[in-house]
């Protein structure tokens, strides 16, 4: 299938489906005329890379960790590298939930002086 078809089936825009073969995450086969050609499986696996972006990983973390997908039985099996990536992801969002709270308390402090 072309990379509009593989669009539309996985509600994935065709620009961020190129972001992804860009990043390496995605490898279409190419026909003579050069245009890109996808599989049936690759519709699952656009999805879980969604999936796993929106939640906060990375896509370098996400490339180390989709060997995990096993797209023949479309399962995700968690496997040494996607627990080590969201450890590291866990991490990162904890710091950053702690820098929003120390910014929270200093703008209350701030509309306290008054």
């Amino acid at each position: 299938m072309k990379i509009g078809e593989l669009s539309k089936l996985s509600q994935i825009s065709i620009r961020m489906l190129r972001y992804y073969e860009e990043a390496g995450l995605l490898a279409p086969k190419r026909s003579v005329s050069g245009y890109r050609q996808f599989e049936i499986a690759d519709i699952e696996r656009v999805k879980l890379i969604h999936k796993l972006n929106s939640a906060g990983l990375t896509l370098k973390v996400i490339r180390k960790i989709l060997p995990c997908w096993q797209h023949q039985n479309k399962k995700f099996s968690p496997c040494k590298e996607f627990k080590n990536g969201l450890s590291d992801t866990l991490l990162k969002l904890d710091e950053q939930i702690e820098l929003l709270q120390q910014s929270r308390s200093h703008l209350i402090s701030l509309l306290n002086e008054n």
